[in-house]
């Protein structure tokens, strides 16, 4: 049995409450997850060999709710196979926990993540921009974001 087949059984016996989703496309395996047991879910991940935090990421899905989605690939270096694991995050309470404690490549990805779309990550030993200057206001991957940038005219000139 592949390590994902096993991974996705024992998330759905283990954590069933907290799995709303389970999708195979293209040979990847994607599990969403409620956010208040991402924690306990990638740990459990972790000891099963998922031993390296390839990226976070998230996606505004602005006029939905929950608006955004955190996205966490995982990668098991022995067994060669890649898990997605999603977190549906409400603007509302637009924080989720880090994985700071599991992953320590997770400082700086989180950290981009809360410049660019304002995502907080509850427990991050550093959460700060990381891209912007530190007076930036505002995230600039949200959707809602102002084209030209905050407090900027679009340019009425040309462009020759």
């Amino acid at each position: 049995m592949a390590l994902n087949d096993r991974a996705v059984q024992e998330l759905k016996e283990k954590f069933a409450p907290a799995v709303l989703e389970v999708k195979e496309f293209r040979g990847e395996t994607t599990v969403t997850i409620r956010k208040e047991s991402v924690v306990e879910v990638c740990r459990h991940l972790k000891g099963l060999g998922y031993n390296l935090l390839t990226d976070v990421t998230a996606v505004d899905y602005m006029g939905r709710d929950p608006r955004f989605m955190v996205v966490y690939n995982l990668y098991s270096i022995p067994a060669k196979e890649r898990l997605r694991i999603k977190a549906p995050v409400t603007e509302a309470d637009c924080t989720i926990a880090s994985m700071t404690i599991l992953w320590n490549a997770a400082n700086w990805l989180e950290r981009e993540v809360w410049d660019l779309m304002g995502i907080g990550f509850t427990g991050h030993p550093d959460l700060r921009r990381i891209l912007m200057t530190d007076d930036w206001v505002g995230h600039p991957l949200r959707k809602d974001y102002p084209l030209q940038g905050p407090d900027r005219e679009p340019y009425k000139g040309r462009l020759s």
